[in-house]
């Protein structure tokens, strides 16, 4: 009987993890989308900085100086803007800004 239960939740814990990794793809390619749309133009596809982005002074967002910014800052900038970033607290919902931060993080050099 023991050997049946722990079978059950062996095959139930890989089921789990399967599912959860195949979100966080989804997710990952949704904030990835989100970042091409939104925030590529000036920063870059890479994050590194666009010539248009560069002129207006947006941010290489793969540098130490961004990479070491807390979340909750990203979170307010992307929120609020900064400088000539415009705010789209309004136009995205909270996990999309989340999405974005953990996807700008992997711009980390």
């Amino acid at each position: 009987m023991k050997t049946i239960g722990m079978k059950v939740f062996a095959t139930m814990a890989a089921i789990a993890v399967v599912f959860l990794l195949a979100l966080s793809a989804q997710a990952q390619n949704a904030s990835e989308t989100l970042y091409k749309s939104k925030c590529a133009t000036c920063h870059g596809a890479d994050g590194t900085g666009s010539a248009m982005g560069t002129k207006m002074g947006a941010h290489d967002l793969t540098t130490a100086a961004v990479q070491g910014m807390s979340d909750t800052e990203f979170t307010d900038i992307i929120t609020n803007g900064k400088d000539k970033m415009p705010k789209y607290g309004a136009s995205l919902k909270p996990e999309d800004i989340k999405g974005l931060v953990a996807y700008i993080r992997t711009f980390k050099k």
